[in-house]
């Protein structure tokens, strides 16, 4: 029971976004600075295990320059020497990683808010191979400039999640994370182009908005529609890698490799990640009437595709071109998911949806979700 009661409250419902994962590195115990001129992981930052390699510069003119989104926290200070706002540009995932550290900013020095001295960079200010010109890398301190907090803010960065993290200055902390491509099985949801079935008829997912009725299962596993309340992720312009997997009755369902897929089981359904779904499981697909029906997999392929949405319904279960999905992602339980959402279900009608990235909610569920739960509930 205690188990179940941690699984709920502190991380049981990630929502599947950039890096959007659990990572292992977090420990409820005493935390360490780094030293002046530490970096973490003990690796050269364009490494594969580390941030990567570069992909090639982003100008204001570049057709990549949209996937670059502004960040508007409150709670960041931007220092923005250009006038321009570009030190607020970054990826998803940069942005993500930046305001959990906010957050533990805050934790550790009550009244310090977390300072960006340096976003993204098109004016050549950098090294030839510098992530800042890819909106890859931010240069951080805190608001009061304490040059002591420096080697904590370092640990508490690579905490945070960021993928390579350099006590570089005296005075300052340089960040940077992996493209969202290379990190594409913990992200996202379904693809732009995958079709609901709504009481009107098929709509693309990229259209479904709140408030819409979708086709989803109830917990007997009978179809019904199910309102949309929010979305969990919202991502049009990012490009990712999916799992399309085809029944023999020639239904097919894409959804990222960490997204929960409910598959025919004696007993009703048992939940797989995507990923995880092997030739022979038995997909729920529609039925006529309000009947499911099961049909063997006959293939799983990788795919790429663009746009990620993550749609949750009332019922916390959906429809996608023709099978049966959960609306969570990351965690092996669709149950312990679906009780740790109940708080955003209740909430929905009252607070805005978000127009793009990570619900709120689900992105602080992830960050504790690190610390408590155990690797067999994690996607892997």
């Amino acid at each position: 029971m205690r188990l179940s009661v941690v699984l709920l409250w502190l991380g049981a419902a990630a929502a599947c976004g950039p890096s959007r994962g659990f990572n292992p590195r977090h420990s409820p115990r005493r935390i360490h600075p780094l030293v002046y001129r530490q970096h973490e992981p003990n690796y050269s930052e364009i490494n594969k295990s580390a941030s990567g390699p570069p992909e090639g510069r982003i100008t204001s003119k570049d057709e990549k320059f949209k996937d670059l989104v502004p960040n508007y926290n409150p709670d960041i200070d931007f220092k923005d020497d250009e006038g321009t706002g570009a030190d607020r540009l970054m990826t998803q995932r940069c942005k993500e990683k930046l305001n959990t550290l906010a957050i533990s900013v805050m934790n550790q020095w009550p009244g310090v808010r977390l300072r960006v001295i340096e976003g993204w960079d098109e004016e050549n200010s950098h090294g030839d191979n510098s992530l800042h010109y890819e909106g890859r890398a931010v240069d951080i301190t805190t608001s009061d400039r304490d040059t002591s907090k420096i080697g904590m803010l370092a640990r508490l960065a690579y905490q945070a999640g960021f993928d390579w993290v350099y006590y570089r200055s005296r005075s300052y902390i340089h960040c940077s994370v992996r493209t969202e491509s290379s990190v594409g099985t913990g992200a996202g949801c379904f693809p732009s182009g995958a079709v609901v079935h709504t009481e009107h008829g098929p709509r693309d997912i990229s259209t479904i908005k709140k408030g819409d009725k979708v086709l989803a299962s109830d917990d007997t596993g009978k179809l019904m529609y199910s309102e949309v309340l929010t979305f969990i992720d919202k991502e049009p312009n990012a490009t990712r890698e999916f799992i399309e997997v085809t029944a023999e009755n020639g239904e097919k369902i894409t959804a990222t490799p960490s997204h929960l897929l409910l598959l025919a089981a004696a007993d009703g359904w048992r939940d797989a990640f995507a990923g995880n779904v092997e030739i022979g499981d038995v997909l729920l697909t529609r039925g006529p009437g309000a009947v499911m029906r099961p049909s063997r997999v006959v293939d799983t392929r990788v795919v790429s595709r663009r746009g990620v949405y993550a749609p949750l319904t009332r019922s916390g279960t959906i429809i996608v071109d023709g099978a049966l999905a959960s609306c969570y992602a990351l965690v092996r339980s669709h149950a312990l998911a679906h009780a740790a959402m109940a708080p955003l279900r209740w909430l929905a009608s009252l607070s805005p949806d978000e127009d793009r990235g990570v619900h709120w909610y689900a992105s602080a569920l992830y960050s504790f979700g690190d610390i408590v739960l155990p690797t067999s509930y994690k996607y892997r």
